[in-house]
């Protein structure tokens, strides 16, 4: 029998636990000239901000060893014309829709939040609290255990869907952001977000990024992601999407395996843009040669020492 790979994130069932990683494939019209997107569990798209946002000056990306820089600074066509021009490319796909909302305030969240309530086609919404490099927002909400709950509860009042608190590393202890964005009534968490980091042109003595800093993401921050994965599954009860420089199906069973139900694809996107089609079809290769029946049967089950 081929097994199950459905999977159920805060009672929406999802085809496959594959998704996208927010800012990696835009709002997935450039992704479905790669393969269709009824491939994917779910598609997330890039943040949302209320009002447009051109972000950071180029260049700001820059590649690492096993890795990648970047500091785009929430470039988005702002919630307007989200709604008006996006939406009904989306209301077209066969895949769960989840977007991913960013402010630099409580109030941003809420009305950009509120706005995508009254869209039916809106699965959940991934609050971004945990973006390393704008000036205001982002990460100040995530690193603060009550700015979390106080940013999850509020958006809670107003979207009546499942909401997800995307978490950053770049605290002391995790497990207390993720036990906050429980208490403000998220239903499910996705982390991590990518790591702070810089890098130097040796030549001009310039950083390669003009923010000076930005988030790494890629192969280099997988073992971080996954000890933060194994922390805050053995902290709390809801269902947990991990990201963080997955590229191969062996990578999705290791997320799996501390306790992650779904995974997010980023990174590898930039190299592979049909990498999620490759990585489903070869996780399905080893759940047959494990003989397991549903995906389900890997989540949490790492045999610890």
């Amino acid at each position: 029998m081929t097994p199950n790979l459905r999977v159920t994130i805060a009672g929406v069932e999802l085809a496959n636990p594959i998704m996208t990683a927010s800012g990696c494939c835009g709002y997935g019209e450039e992704l479905a000239e790669a393969f269709p997107l009824s491939k994917l569990g779910a598609l997330v798209t890039k943040s949302i901000t209320l009002k447009p946002r051109l972000g950071h000056k180029p260049p700001r990306t820059a590649e690492t060893a096993s890795g990648m820089l970047n500091a785009i600074g929430l470039a988005n066509v702002g919630i307007d014309q989200f709604i008006a021009e996006k939406i009904p490319f989306l209301e077209k796909q066969k895949t769960r829709v989840i977007v991913n909302v960013a402010g630099s305030s409580a109030a941003e969240y809420i009305e950009v939040c509120s706005r995508l309530n009254d869209c039916p086609r809106v699965d959940m919404i991934e609050l971004n609290i945990s973006c390393p490099n704008v000036d205001e927002g982002g990460i100040e909400f995530g690193i603060n255990p009550s700015m979390t709950e106080r940013i999850v509860a509020d958006v809670r009042r107003v979207f009546k869907r499942p909401l997800i608190a995307k978490l950053t590393p770049n605290v002391t202890d995790i497990t207390v952001i993720a036990r906050a964005a429980e208490a403000g009534g998220a239903d499910a968490l996705s982390l991590i977000n990518t790591l702070i980091g810089t890098s130097i042109d040796i030549n001009t003595w310039r950083p390669r990024l003009t923010n000076n800093r930005g988030g790494l993401s890629g192969p280099a921050i997988k073992p971080v992601a996954l000890a933060m994965v194994d922390k805050v599954y053995n902290c709390t009860r809801l269902p947990i999407i991990g990201i963080g420089g997955i590229a191969t199906a062996n990578d999705v069973v290791e997320f799996l395996l501390v306790g992650a139900t779904a995974v997010q694809i980023g990174t590898a996107l930039f190299i592979e843009p049909d990498a999620p089609v490759k990585i489903t079809r070869d996780l399905t290769a080893y759940l047959k040669a494990k003989k397991l029946g549903s995906v389900r049967e890997l989540v949490g089950k790492v045999r610890k020492y």
